[in-house]
């Protein structure tokens, strides 16, 4: 349950993060009591999570401790009810102690994956462990590779197959990729599917809206249960106690978040119905294989209602304003772009416009259009006055608007559409682009679970489907940027006359 990615020694969660989760937290802070959750509608309403029906048990986890945290009575009640049990951790956890001066990251993965064959040894003696030594904090580069791993311990036997992940919602992106993968397995597989909430017993409050209590299942713990629980959770001595005396060795499980999950019951998020076969979105499982996408093609469009409550959490929820990743992306987003001046362009998805402003200082008129209403309002607001920039409400690809433009800017917007829809948008961006017009494409690449597809997915079919040839392309870990144009593309320098 590694804290993650450290920016002044704070976590920094998804820049595209869950609604309820906060901009950050520290792991060394206080965080919310045990009392207060011991007493709470979320925990002591759950309703009990059942298990008749289930011959096989597999738990998933991000990190080594991961599944004695948050499963722990889980896996020794499944192997006291004779239930199969198969355990898979994504990574080694090399990661959990990025400025320790004692351990090197190849010499953590060693310690918390024997610590993980001792844990899961007492806590489920019968089970198959299997530590895949993928990326440890980086675990959204690899959806694919996790969801095919899972799939593989599935196999045609979903029925009876209860399947357990990391909470997509607790704002930590390692936790959240392994819940995309087992969500798209789910989907595929008809399994069904709860998660462990981990880092949101810290950040979150009761009765705050992060856990909706009529979504959790839980499992009542006997004396047992609870001791080998506590014995394997004692067995992560990297995690629960400091490597050292020296700053960087801090304990990252310290006692008061300990308490967390010595509690008597183990609460879960109950993502599929145990009486039918549907994915996480209450439909059947497609049958289409997994793909390349994040998320399985399944899931609609986001609409209206998604985009109105995410902006009652504030102006800016995802901090286009005041981060600094947003900045540095708008950034590479107009240097990328191939001419210094446009005509007209057209800019769907404009959120606050943010990057309507910077367009605008370089086309004499801008369409900037929005789903919902209040962003437009600060949209609005921002550019108020500026001569040649126009926003409407509109859903695309439904409402796309008439005319041709010379620029077309799909920025953080695609990976709202199913497959139908995305489809659609991109035959109209390219009919909508005069001879020599541009497309440029942004969209950010780690997993977001309420996401209908991936945006390594959004680009790869603008490349295959939009008939457009590529002019610039910008990989990164957290973003893709592709500028493409109606054949020939010709480079800023040959259009320029440096190049013949």
């Amino acid at each position: 349950m590694n804290p993650g990615e450290k920016v002044s020694d704070r976590y920094i969660p998804q820049q595209r993060p869950s609604r309820q989760a906060p901009a950050s937290f520290d792991h060394r802070d206080s965080g919310t009591s045990e009392q207060l959750w011991a007493t709470s509608r979320e925990v002591k309403g759950a309703a009990p999570l059942e298990l008749s029906d289930v011959h096989r048990l597999v738990v998933t986890a991000a990190h080594p401790d991961d599944e004695s945290l948050g499963a722990g009575g889980l896996l020794a009640r499944a192997v006291g009810l004779g239930i199969q049990v198969i355990v898979l951790i994504a990574s080694a956890g090399e990661a959990s102690h990025p400025a320790s001066p004692t351990h090197r990251p190849e010499d953590l993965a060693r310690v918390r994956s024997r610590e993980a064959q001792e844990a899961v040894g007492r806590l489920a003696p019968t089970s198959r462990l299997d530590v895949l030594d993928l990326p440890d904090g980086r675990l959204s580069t690899v959806v694919d590779v996790m969801a095919r791993e899972i799939l593989d311990r599935i196999g045609d036997q979903s029925h009876g197959t209860l399947l357990v992940a990391p909470w997509h919602g607790d704002n930590h992106p390692d936790h959240a990729a392994v819940s995309a993968a087992a969500r798209r397995v789910a989907l595929r597989s008809g399994c069904r599917l709860v998660e462990y909430p981990i880092w949101a017993w810290h950040w979150a409050r009761p009765g705050d809206g992060t856990l909706v209590p009529e979504q959790l299942v839980a499992v009542d713990l006997t004396l047992r249960e609870r001791q080998q629980k506590d014995g394997g959770l004692a067995i992560y001595r990297s995690q629960v106690a400091p490597l050292s005396d020296a700053a960087g060795d801090e304990a990252v499980v310290p006692p008061g978040f300990a308490e967390h999950f010595r509690r008597d019951r183990e609460v879960f998020v109950s993502i599929t119905s145990p009486s039918t076969p549907e994915g996480p979105s209450g439909r059947s499982p497609s049958p289409a294989g997994l793909g390349g996408a994040d998320h399985p093609t399944a899931i609609p469009s986001l609409d209206r209602g998604f985009f109105d409550d995410f902006y009652r959490a504030g102006r800016d929820p995802w901090g286009f304003e005041s981060r600094w990743y947003e900045k540095r992306k708008r950034d590479i987003t107009l240097a990328s772009l191939p001419r210094p001046h446009f005509a007209s362009a057209f800019e769907p998805g404009c959120a606050i416009g943010v990057l309507t402003a910077a367009l605008a200082e370089r086309c004499d008129r801008v369409l900037a259009t929005d789903i919902a209403a209040a962003p437009l309002a600060v949209a609005r607001e921002r550019l108020a006055g500026r001569h040649g920039v126009q926003f409407e409400q509109r859903r695309i690809p439904a409402e796309w608007p008439p005319g041709l433009f010379d620029l077309v800017v799909l920025s953080e917007v695609c990976y709202y559409c199913d497959a139908d829809d995305l489809g659609c948008v991109i035959r109209s961006a390219a009919a909508s682009l005069n001879r020599d017009g541009i497309l440029l494409a942004c969209h950010w690449r780690h997993p977001v679970v309420e996401y209908p597809i991936s945006g390594d997915e959004v680009h790869r079919r603008i490349r295959a489907e939009s008939g457009l040839a590529v002019l610039v392309e910008h990989v990164e870990e957290d973003f893709r940027l592709d500028v493409l144009t109606p054949s020939p593309a010709l480079s800023v320098a040959r259009r320029d006359g440096l190049v013949r």
